[in-house]
């Protein structure tokens, strides 16, 4: 029996890359032809002032800046919650406090509005327990449903470790 011969095949196809590097650089100069910024990237509104301060009297409405201190024990639990030269043994008790000295004035021009509160917390504290001091002294919510809000510009002193 004669052995039949196989056609053979040539040893390389070869394939033209024009095509595709054409294909590539037309949709790279689809894209950056229809690319638009959007406008609310990069936007924080941030609200800086108008002017320097005006001399004279300070407003009775404004309230000075309040200091959260947040002192950690070695294991990093809660050893103590001090507002301003006061101190509380619960987080209830600091809600009750920042709510009278905001008081029932709500609204833009108020106490309310004007209240600032500093966090300072010990390196190693737990971060439950700053949010914890962060829900009492920003507000409440009521059965009904309704957020009565206390402080709302709330800011951290920077880290400092032991």
């Amino acid at each position: 029996m004669p052995k039949s011969k196989k056609p053979s095949l040539p040893d390389a196809i070869p394939i033209d890359m024009t095509p595709m590097i054409d294909i590539v650089f037309q949709l790279l100069t689809f894209f950056v032809m229809t690319f638009k910024v959007s406008e609310s990237e990069g936007d924080f509104n941030v609200k800086m002032p108008l002017a320097a301060p005006r001399a004279g009297l300070p407003d009775d409405k404004q309230l000075p800046p309040m200091k959260l201190r947040l002192r950690a024990s070695p294991t990093g639990n809660l050893a103590e919650i001090g507002l301003n030269d006061r101190t509380f043994s619960a987080w209830r008790d600091l809600h009750n406090h920042v709510a009278g000295i905001i008081g029932d004035d709500r609204g833009p021009g108020s106490i309310q509005s004007t209240a600032e509160i500093e966090i300072d917390a010990d390196y190693n504290l737990r971060y439950e327990h700053v949010i914890s001091a962060i829900t009492a002294v920003s507000g409440a919510n009521q059965p009904n449903g309704s957020v009565i809000k206390l402080v709302e510009k709330i800011k951290f002193t920077p880290p400092k470790q032991p």
